[in-house]
């Protein structure tokens, strides 16, 4: 059955006009979580010592990500593949605010995560809290951890690992699973740095 042109001519304009007057919407790789009621308050302070607040940020994509500095694998994995983002970045890698929060604020004192934290990267920061402090920020976050004593006397901490990214605004916009990678981590930063 032929369709008459008039007809065949207004289906055919029918997906450019969707798209007239909206920007598109970012096309992500890691899990979408804009719109999410949590992950809005951070209060804690820098291994500078420096008070800090998700608004001190406001401006630059954020990403949030919680462990310790006695962590053997995922830790440094994730810092590493931040370390790999901001290279990538070039001139844009002022735009983007990697943040390391502590949950092991026992052992990770100031002078400990001042010398772990910017070895990845001169700008990224270390939180931390106390016990109180460091409970409220991680509940906020949907993050778990809980300390695991070792024969040797000793302990560790496990916790989520994963990581979150907030846009310019300091909404939550994206949650990186452990693993993930760099060039998917890259990609979506690189998105909300376009939609700044």
């Amino acid at each position: 059955m032929k369709l008459p042109v008039a007809l065949l001519a207004a289906l055919l304009a029918v997906p450019l006009l969707a798209g007239c007057g909206r920007p598109e919407a970012p096309s992500f790789k890691l899990t979408d979580v804009t719109g999410a009621s949590f992950g809005k308050v951070l209060e804690l302070t820098d291994h500078n010592g420096q008070r800090r607040t998700l608004a001190d940020f406001k401006g630059k994509v954020v990403t949030v990500f919680f462990g310790f500095t006695h962590c053997p694998d995922v830790c440094p994995t994730t810092l590493s593949e931040m370390a790999v983002v901001m290279k990538e970045l070039g001139a844009d890698a002022g735009r983007l605010q990697v943040l390391f929060v502590t949950v092991d604020p026992e052992r990770d004192t100031p002078e400990v995560l001042k010398r772990y934290v910017p070895a990845f990267h001169p700008s990224f920061l270390g939180l931390l809290g106390n016990a109180e402090e460091t409970a409220i920020v991680a509940r906020e976050f949907k993050i778990h951890y809980q300390k695991q004593k070792l024969g040797s006397g000793g302990y560790t901490v496990d916790h989520s690992a994963g990581t979150y990214i907030l846009d310019s605004e300091g909404r939550l916009r994206l949650f990186a699973q452990y693993g993930i990678g760099a060039p998917a981590l890259l990609h979506d930063i690189r998105q909300l740095l376009k939609s700044q």
